[in-house]
């Protein structure tokens, strides 16, 4: 019986998803070290940067545009600017991940699933740090966390989830469609304003907007992500049953079309990258 051959990948990863994880993991240290490198200020940056665009956006939207009347603006704002902002940028990445690894994948063997989640997971970790933005923000205007926020797990974990699903499932699209590259750019900027981001949900219902519109808010998948985001550190409240119930649904659905699409695909990758 001849024994099995040793991973070309590293010595110590022994198995099939030994290796997948190996990769993720040296893919998402690789991310990491080239989006700070040369940076005088480094991995602070993922902290002033929600911080800056919080100051700048609550100065417009809470005097020149009079946009919310939410207590704590400053802080409901910041919330929703990083959670949106983690999606954002996980399927941004994910989007050209299976055509950036193109050279990888032509000369080591290795599932190709893991290029698409490895942008998911480096995003979240930069994510991890605008979280010291959060907390800064909740000192300064002395906002005292309580045990709701136990709900960010939850959020987070199901915001990854529907972030893995669209990454697998538009990073497959875009090998054999390129225009999905730009189309995304069009989707994410609808999307942004379409998200109560920087203005309230109340905004529609004190202007007796109509039903539908208010309905195809609150089936946005990130209105439920930000929500319960928020529910965890601004309102300090456990979310509503319908908004946990959609982010779950929305999160296992995506990821389902998602693996699908990628699986029925991948095979063929190789002839377009």
């Amino acid at each position: 019986m001849t024994s099995a051959p040793t991973s070309s990948v590293s010595p110590y990863a022994n198995g099939r998803y030994a290796k997948d994880a190996f990769v993720l993991q040296q893919l998402v240290n690789k991310d990491f070290k080239l989006r700070y490198r040369r940076s005088v200020l480094g991995v602070v940056w993922s902290v002033l940067n929600p911080l800056l665009m919080m100051i700048i956006m609550s100065f417009v939207f809470s005097y020149f545009l009079r946009g919310s009347n939410v207590e704590n603006y400053p802080l409901y704002l910041i919330v929703g600017n990083i959670t949106f902002s983690l999606m954002n940028e996980s399927t941004s990445a994910g989007l050209r991940s299976i055509i950036d690894a193109a050279p990888l994948l032509k000369k080591v063997r290795v599932d190709r699933w893991v290029f698409p989640v490895q942008k998911v997971f480096s995003a979240a970790f930069n994510f991890s740090f605008s979280l010291i933005a959060v907390a800064i923000v909740m000192l300064f205007f002395r906002v005292v966390p309580t045990w709701h926020l136990i709900w960010m797990v939850p959020a987070l974990a199901l915001l990854m989830v529907f972030c893995v699903g669209i990454s697998l499932l538009i990073g497959a699209l875009a090998v054999f469609f390129r225009d999905v590259i730009h189309l995304w750019s069009v989707v994410l900027t609808a999307w942004t304003y379409l998200t109560p981001i920087f203005w309230d949900l109340s905004l529609l219902t004190n202007s007796s907007a109509p039903w539908f519109v208010i309905a195809v808010v609150k089936a946005n998948p990130m209105y439920n992500y930000i929500e319960m985001m928020r529910c965890a550190i601004v309102y300090q409240s456990s979310p509503e049953p319908m908004v946990v119930a959609l982010a779950a649904v929305w999160a296992l659905a995506v990821l389902l079309v998602g693996v699908t699409v990628f699986r029925k695909t991948e095979h063929k990758f190789i002839l377009y990258i």
